[in-house]
């Protein structure tokens, strides 16, 4: 038997409707803020993500799945979507419709060590806005996150916290002071920062190790060496967020992983998945479009692991179901009279399992509760002779016997009734 490759997984029927419905939400509330969705490659040139991400950086070293064509290109498989929605950019000249907002969905490949909620293959939903350069965009990106969380009704003690990484103008004198504050500590330093300190010495601030957190915590912070531009910038966000009632956290220590961020940085982070708390993370980089050789323009994007999203809506036992309507038929002439029916409602729309192997009324209605679905439509011999159904309301368990002619109509007028339950009981 051949087995998968380390690192990644297979995601079954079972569990899709979660992920479907996870991307629904996502594709609906960017909607609402002007966002279209935009499809790149899987694979590109190495050269880009070498000049996006970084050549120096972890991603970049160690991570990326590369290799060579037969025309001798050395490609890479995409570790992170930002590269790729910028290339689009400059190749379709998009700098002529700014703003330009697009959200992107799907595979990433890291070689890492995989753990629960990160794999060598994993998904991620992201954004990116292109074009204005003020706080507003930023408070309005970030608000667009948490709505998303909101809707999604993915929960678990979420915390925004935000930081701002400087420009060039005061991250070169910043990073000058870190970097002999970093070497006056060094022997606390684990290997891993200690050849990160010269090459991009922002990242030891990250470092999960306790002995490097220490040393963070009393290192010199960027927001403190902040020049007059940023230091407004980041008022102007933290002022945004407050009039938008939208709670944050100033976490001076964080910094992104990507060399590309600049000013205004964010994550989205839970205590319910362990070491691995971020669910959302991003940022502006106002540089990087320039840098890959188009027009110089402002941009903020993000993006949200999707594994991680599902955990978190296990964990708080948000169920999607993958029916709406189980049909039981039982007796003779009934899985005729129910194969009808069920046709019926799905011609309107509905999904609708029925069982197929027949079987006792006991054990059929055993299989209805296992589906999860909110509506059971039962037909059995008495049923058939006056040409009726069942219908039984599995959220509060009432049920009532309507005409099959009338049975599509009563199905959807139930299948609103629950939602406003439902939505009576968020609130």
């Amino acid at each position: 038997m051949i087995s998968t490759v380390r690192g990644v997984h297979d995601i079954l029927n079972q569990d899709t409707p979660t992920w479907q419905y996870l991307e629904a939400t996502a594709r609906r509330v960017f909607a609402q803020y002007g966002y279209g969705e935009i499809r790149t490659p899987i694979f590109e040139k190495s050269e880009l993500f070498a000049r996006a991400v970084g050549a120096t950086s972890d991603i970049v070293e160690k991570e990326m799945y590369t290799f060579a064509d037969r025309g001798g290109d050395s490609l890479s498989l995409r570790p992170e979507g930002t590269a790729s929605v910028v290339r689009a950019f400059i190749n379709n000249s998009m700098h002529r419709t700014l703003p330009w907002r697009v959200y992107y969905m799907g595979p990433m490949f890291r070689y890492e060590r995989p753990q629960k909620g990160r794999q060598r293959q994993f998904h991620q939903i992201g954004c990116e806005l292109f074009g204005p350069q003020g706080p507003l965009a930023d408070a309005e990106v970030m608000a667009m996150v948490m709505a998303f969380f909101a809707e999604a009704g993915v929960v678990g003690n979420l915390v925004l916290e935000i930081n701002s990484l400087g420009c060039g103008e005061c991250r070169g004198p910043y990073r000058e002071k870190l970097l002999t504050f970093l070497k006056a500590n060094q022997e606390t330093l684990c290997e891993n920062c200690l050849n990160r300190m010269e090459r991009n010495p922002l990242r030891v601030l990250d470092c999960k190790k306790a002995t490097c957190g220490e040393v963070a915590k009393a290192a010199p912070h960027m927001p403190d060496h902040l020049c007059g531009v940023c230091s407004e910038h980041f008022a102007g966000l933290k002022s945004h967020l407050t009039i938008l009632e939208q709670p944050f956290v100033h976490n001076p220590l964080m910094v992104r992983g990507l060399d590309y961020y600049n000013r205004t940085a964010f994550e989205v982070t839970t205590d319910a998945l362990g070491a691995q708390n971020a669910v959302a993370a991003g940022g502006r980089y106002d540089g990087l479009v320039a840098e890959m050789g188009g027009q110089s323009t402002p941009a903020i994007g993000f993006a949200m692991g999707l594994e991680r999203l599902v955990l978190l809506l296990q964990q708080n036992r948000v169920v999607v179901p993958t029916v709406t309507v189980y049909l039981v038929a039982v007796g003779d002439g009934a899985d005729g009279a129910g194969l009808y029916l069920a046709e019926q409602l799905r011609r309107a729309g509905l999904k609708v399992e029925m069982n197929l192997n027949q079987g006792s009324m006991k054990s059929q209605m055993k299989r209805a509760g296992r589906s999860e679905a909110p509506i059971t439509a039962i037909i059995g011999e008495s049923e058939v002779g006056t040409k009726s159904v069942v219908i039984k309301n599995m959220v509060n368990g009432e049920q009532e016997t309507v005409a099959i002619a009338g049975a599509v109509d009563f199905v959807n007028s139930l299948i609103e009734n629950i939602k406003r339950m439902d939505h009576g009981a968020d609130r």
